[in-house]
């Protein structure tokens, strides 16, 4: 019997072995499928969701990783894929997932901040657009770099981060701009960057940090930080690669404070469904 426990221990701290990330919390049942994870500035409640096929409901959870509030928003999860807010604590959802490329529906649903903290059915302000070097819905393969599971408001902006779909160059992300404002937009493409060229390397979330000093950008595998950039162009600084020892489905990252992050994984294949704290100093 010691030896056996010994081995389910031993078997416990290998299959938790979490390199620089700490653990905080398992994440409730209600979000096995968490893809996005945003902390509002001046606030202590984390605000989660999950992606396609899952209720239209917005998590609010405490610091402990527990479920404190749940929100209905009157709007299609067609594919929620991550979360942001901006200066006044608006809280914006993505819901641009487009996993074929073929979606002519991409959307950002911005929940005023008045109606997180009175809740029921809440109505949203739907941001639509294109992006503007899109012309095939769906593309040739070799073309389909307009998935999305990744975005932040910053300067009365949104920008998006894409997830390639083209096999061998799945690390490329390209860099888009719109208005954060209720309409119809054309997302303008900015700049690209390369991760590598594996699944593991592609974009699922990013954010910046409230003094808009570190930009970051996460994977399944690492976490990449971008610093000394000047205006927006976030991939004209410095930029360090934070390497995880624990590869899982990564989807959710926001910054708790200047220089620590907050991640979230997916419970699949009976891993994952974490909530992890990682400090950048």
């Amino acid at each position: 019997m010691l030896k056996q426990s010994f081995l389910f221990l031993l078997a416990l701290s290998t299959s938790c072995n979490t390199g620089k990330l700490k653990f905080i919390n398992d994440l409730p049942n209600d979000l096995k499928e968490v893809s996005g994870t945003e902390i509002i500035e001046s606030t202590n409640v984390i605000w989660m969701l999950n992606d396609s096929g899952n209720k239209p409901l917005l998590y609010g959870l405490n610091t402990k990783g527990e479920i404190i509030s749940e929100l209905k928003i009157n709007a299609k999860n067609h594919d929620w894929e991550d979360l942001t807010s901006d200066d006044e604590g608006n809280l914006y959802i993505g819901d641009f997932g487009n996993n074929n490329n073929k979606r002519d529906n991409l959307a950002i649903l911005k929940v005023n901040k008045t109606a997180l903290i009175e809740g029921g059915k809440i109505d949203v302000e739907r941001i639509s657009f294109k992006f503007k070097n899109q012309t095939k819905f769906p593309p040739k393969k070799k073309k389909m770099y307009f998935d999305c599971e990744a975005f932040f408001h910053y300067n009365d902006s949104l920008y998006l981060f894409t997830k390639s779909r083209v096999k061998n160059n799945f690390g490329k992300t390209n860099l888009y701009k719109l208005p954060a404002t209720k309409g119809n937009h054309i997302a303008e493409l900015v700049g690209s960057f390369n991760t590598c060229n594996e699944s593991d390397c592609w974009i699922t979330s990013a954010d910046i940090s409230n003094d808009g000093k570190h930009m970051v950008l996460l994977t399944p595998k690492s976490v990449w930080v971008f610093s000394n950039f000047k205006g927006d162009d976030f991939f004209n600084g410095n930029v360090t690669e934070i390497p995880f020892d624990y590869i899982s489905q990564k989807e959710g990252i926001c910054f708790k404070d200047n220089n620590t992050l907050l991640i979230t994984d997916e419970k699949a294949h009976g891993e994952g469904g974490n909530l992890y704290k990682l400090s950048l100093n």
